[in-house]
């Protein structure tokens, strides 16, 4: 038996464990496991809902946004509160720019290292570098020989800061496969996006407060009110991120994608996908949302959201019990025995909809807003499909490859909303709209808020007794995604994805990692390889910052 223990896997959020068998080269079984309990649903009870739209926030410091949003929709509804139409609009504005914020820093700095080898940009020839990214169409706005140097006093010091503990020797060197002035063209745009990731940040700031965890985000509207100066700082703001976005992400995509083409035939997944939309337009309605609400089956077939739908088992998971649950009426009891794949071996509960796993994220959200019939989505995805050989085949997209390159389609959707709601923002407020909250008139009530993450469909549901609340559950995007086996003994969808993985390097599984970070999972990971044919063991254990 070899194993193999990545602990943890950097350049991903929280605690994850990721056990693969692997025979012939390829992945036969796998075990993903959360490894840390939150317990927020317990945090928020008896407080307000006002308190709760604050608190949830701090599951994460990178998609607080979208926790406070779901609160806030949870108690609108239990309240029975249309908020006005400028709240509509700012908040679609501090979610706009969280998830481009989101985007950018999954992309390059969380994700492209698994295919971007700044080292190798060290062998880049300038001029060439200059002519590639021309004939690209991509972003000019680094100095790449300077860029070069910097990198080659990296190299020499051998303290690779920010590029250390990668694998980019796996399968002897051969993992790795750009060009080298692709390398470096990439290089800078990873060092740009730190920037770029920054400025959506202020946006979150200016209308929210602060960021992380927004303070204008509140049940019956929002406490931002903008000012001429705002407005003008906005604009700027946004403006900028849309041009850095266009003129860099998708010719990115198109460049690396043909020399990674084997990544379109692994990392599936369960092939079935749910999202409960996001970004709201006028009529409110989940459907009808800029990226719109739905669920695909397996032959792509496209049905509308049944809350009644929704269950989650505890069989394999740390929590009292195996029962199987319905929407709304969950249970968060805590109760850890030991890490055991045979029993139960994750703090993740396994939720599922009308009885199967169901794959949550930017490729659920794509797929569904492609079935709805979004005219930017639709033009973008088939041109991303001819682009990678594929014309008309949108099962392409349900892979490793797919998974990663179709979010930057929604990238570029979602900053080109972004101009469009600042623009009329302006005109709201020109007109005279001065709007901004209403209060509740009732205080019990029940609701469920229906919203997306930048990593998928995010559930929040609450009940109100007397303005304080009785009973809170979550389901955020990496449970579905990272769910344990089921009651039937199923993968859930990343297990599912990281079946037929080709393992190369049992010490270093370059397309797993790949596969894992395609999900961009909110979790931190130790990964586990086991080949029962051999008898060989390794280990290698890596710190937040790299190999110890």
């Amino acid at each position: 038996m070899t194993r193999s223990v990545i602990d943890p896997i950097t350049r991903i959020e929280g605690h994850l464990r990721v056990e693969m068998e692997v025979n012939n080269g390829k992945v036969t079984d796998a075990w993903v496991s959360g490894g840390c309990f939150r317990g927020m649903e317990l945090v928020v009870e008896n407080r307000t809902p006002e308190d709760a739209a604050h608190i949830v926030q701090r599951i994460c410091g990178v998609c607080p946004v979208s926790h406070s949003h779901a609160s806030t929709i949870a108690a609108e509804k239990a309240y029975g509160i249309q908020i006005p139409n400028n709240a509509r609009i700012i908040r679609n504005l501090i979610e706009g720019a969280q998830f481009l914020h989101s985007h950018i820093l999954w992309f390059y700095n969380l994700a492209a290292l698994d295919y971007v080898n700044p080292l190798n940009a060290l062998k880049a020839d300038v001029a060439d570098t200059i002519e590639l990214a021309q004939s690209a169409k991509t972003s000019m706005n680094t100095d790449f020989g300077a860029l070069k140097q910097r990198l080659a006093k990296f190299a020499e010091n051998g303290q690779l800061s920010i590029f250390s503990g990668n694998w980019f020797d796996a399968d002897e060197g051969t993992a790795y496969k750009l060009p080298p002035e692709l390398d470096l063209i990439c290089t800078a745009h990873y060092l740009e996006a730190l920037k770029m990731q920054a400025r959506a940040s202020e946006v979150c700031a200016l209308l929210g407060g602060k960021m992380p965890h927004v303070m204008t985000i509140v049940p019956g509207g929002t406490a931002f009110v903008p000012t001429e100066q705002k407005l003008d700082d906005l604009k700027a703001m946004v403006d900028e991120i849309y041009t850095w976005v266009e003129e860099t992400m998708i010719p990115d995509t198109l460049a690396i994608a043909p020399y990674y083409a084997d990544a379109l035939s692994f990392g599936k997944g369960c092939g079935r996908y749910i999202a409960w939309g996001v970004f709201e337009n006028k009529s409110m309605a989940m459907n009808d949302r800029y990226l719109p609400a739905g669920v695909l089956d397996e032959q792509f077939n496209l049905s509308d959201v049944e809350e009644s739908k929704i269950t989650e088992y505890m069989g394999h998971s740390w929590y009292k019990g195996a029962d199987t649950y319905t929407s709304p009426y969950f249970v968060t009891e805590p109760e850890f025995t030991e890490y055991n794949v045979e029993d139960r071996y994750s703090w993740i509960k396994a939720p599922a909809y009308d009885g199967k796993c169901m794959e949550a994220g930017g490729l659920s959200r794509i797929l569904v807003a492609y079935k709805r019939g979004v005219p930017f989505i639709v033009e973008q995805v088939n041109g991303l499909l001819e682009a990678l050989g594929a014309k008309g085949n949108i099962g392409v997209a349900q892979s490793t490859l797919g998974r990663t390159a179709v979010r930057q389609i929604e990238t570029l959707y979602i900053a080109g909303l972004m101009k469009e709601w600042v623009n009329e923002l302006i005109e709201a407020v020109k007109g005279g709209d001065h709007e901004y909250f209403h209060a509740p008139e009732v205080s019990n009530g029940a609701g469920t808020g229906f919203w997306e993450a930048p990593r998928g469909a995010l559930y929040h549901s609450e009940k109100v007794v007397n303005g304080k609340i009785e009973g809170y559950q979550i389901i955020i995007p990496t449970t579905w995604n990272a769910a344990p086996h089921n009651e039937k003994g199923e993968n859930g969808p990343m297990e599912e994805s990281l079946i037929g993985c080709p393992v190369a390097d049992i010490e270093k599984p370059i397309n797993a990692l790949r596969t894992v970070h395609s999900f961009d999972p909110c979790t931190a990971c130790a990964v586990h390889v086991t080949e029962p044919a051999t008898g060989k063991s390794f280990e290698t254990v890596t710190s937040p910052w790299g190999v110890k």
